[in-house]
């Protein structure tokens, strides 16, 4: 049986070798080369599509090829996870000490889930050494300017509330999406955007990592959004795009493991929004803004506003399992948690229409619905609102009930006297930590409008 200790011994080096950037018809292909010593090499690639697209900038410049070294450092820690090697050796460009710092961090915290799940201490410190040769040098940043906005497209509730938010920005934008699913293009088309208007990127993994997996070396959550993060800068920068505006809540911000800096959502936090700010100025010198337009508020204040966006209804998905089959699994954590952060603002009969049937009268679902309200240990390994809020909307949701003469749900029933204490409205925050630029902010004034009032 592999363990932390024994693949640190048995593979000691991770290299990340190069990474190739090559103009292909219809777009544009990036390779990046790993490899561990007495194991294997990996080659995974993503390849941008950009016909249709006008390039204002080129792929390949010394800019573009800074972008994508930093991408191919995020990619690496996908595959070093399997291995955990006590040094990563960057064997195709230089970094200054605070830059393997910064680094560190985004691998530290980003593999705190893995971490914690695989039983594995460590501290940021001790867990890698990171080595380079040369001396790094900041690149030149030519970068002509088109005006557009970059809004990355989950297929979920919050970019469709962006999307909403900046309807008057529609000329300017250009959807982004890795790997796209059906929901992903159905919400641009929704949101009144030509499907042609997407930045479709394609990521692969390579099979040597599903290898390895299959032969029991370590696996876990990795931080995906950023390598959302950079692929997505690459992007802005190829059509000239000076915002990447997201959809990160200020929930993301909260731990998933109480008592500790666990995080499924490390790298949609607001640290790190902050962390690749600095990055992209500092270290990249790229005039990039990536912020998130919906940080000032909460996942309940978004469900009020998204349950107002009736257009998106029918094709919105954020369920992890069903979402390559475009369906609703209704089975985990996820599917629940949108349920009931929905259920105050939405009618039963409006829920079941989109998940073809009640969630709270599912028995089978009751542990996570007690994970959601902070009655176990730990909150599900998902991207969701806070304790805080579910119980908030939870309330909610059983005093429509009781208003309407309806018994509760048997869910509800089975967690309703058992909440913790009520605390005041998340409906009434605002989250003053963000980085949402002044020219931006009359859409966050719009939707605090509409959430706080009665």
């Amino acid at each position: 049986m592999h363990t932390f200790e024994s693949l640190r011994r048995d593979y000691p080096v991770f290299a990340y070798d190069g990474f190739r950037i090559t103009r292909e018809d219809g777009g544009v292909r990036l390779r990046f080369d790993f490899s561990v010593e007495g194991l294997c090499a990996f080659h995974p690639e993503t390849f941008i599509r950009t016909d249709g697209l006008t390039l204002l900038n080129d792929p390949d410049s010394e800019a573009a090829r800074a972008i994508v070294f930093a991408l191919g450092l995020t990619e690496a820690v996908s595959y070093y996870k399997a291995v955990c090697s006590p040094v990563i050796e960057v064997r195709c460009g230089a970094l200054t000490d605070a830059q393997k710092k910064w680094w560190k961090k985004l691998w530290f915290h980003g593999l705190g889930e893995f971490f914690y799940r695989n039983g594995i201490e460590t501290t940021e410190t001790d867990f890698v050494d990171v080595r380079c040769a040369g001396t790094w040098q900041k690149p030149a940043c030519a970068f002509v300017r088109g005006g557009a906005h970059i809004v990355p497209i989950g297929g979920g509730k919050d970019s469709a509330v962006t999307l909403s938010l900046l309807q008057n920005e529609k000329d300017k934008i250009y959807g982004f999406t890795v790997n796209d699913q059906q929901a992903r293009t159905d919400t641009m088309t929704a949101a009144g955007l030509p499907a042609s208007r997407i930045l479709r990127t394609h990521r692969t993994i390579d099979p040597e990592l599903l290898r390895l997996n299959r032969e029991g070396f370590l696996n876990g959550h990795t931080p995906f959004s950023a390598i959302v993060a950079f692929l997505s800068l690459y992007c802005a920068y190829l059509i000239g795009a000076e915002n990447i505006v997201l959809s990160n809540e200020s929930s993301a911000n909260e731990s998933t493991v109480s008592g500790s800096d666990v995080n499924h959502q490390y790298s949609k936090s607001y640290t790190f929004e902050r962390d690749f700010t600095a990055y992209t100025r500092d270290v990249l010198g790229l005039p990039i803004r990536y912020f998130s337009l919906l940080r000032p508020f909460n996942e309940m204040q978004i469900a009020k506003q998204f349950a107002a966006l009736p257009q998106y209804h029918a094709v919105f998905r954020s369920c992890n399992v069903g979402s390559k089959k475009n369906v609703w699994c209704c089975g985990c954590a996820k599917c629940l948690f949108v349920w009931c952060i929905l259920s105050p603002f939405l009618s039963e009969d409006a829920l079941t229409g989109i998940f073809g049937e009640n969630l709270l009268e599912k028995p089978s679902l009751l542990p996570e619905l007690e994970a959601l309200c902070g009655l176990s240990a730990e909150k599900p390994f998902e991207c969701i609102g806070t304790v805080r809020e579910v119980c908030a909307a939870l309330r909610r949701t059983a005093d429509k009930y009781r208003a309407a003469g309806v018994p509760l749900p048997v869910l509800l029933r089975g967690v309703i006297d058992r909440l913790p204490p009520a605390e005041d409205d998340p409906l009434l925050d605002r989250n003053d930590e963000h980085n949402v630029p002044d020219t931006f902010m009359p859409y966050v004034e719009e939707m605090f409008r509409f959430v706080r009032a009665d």
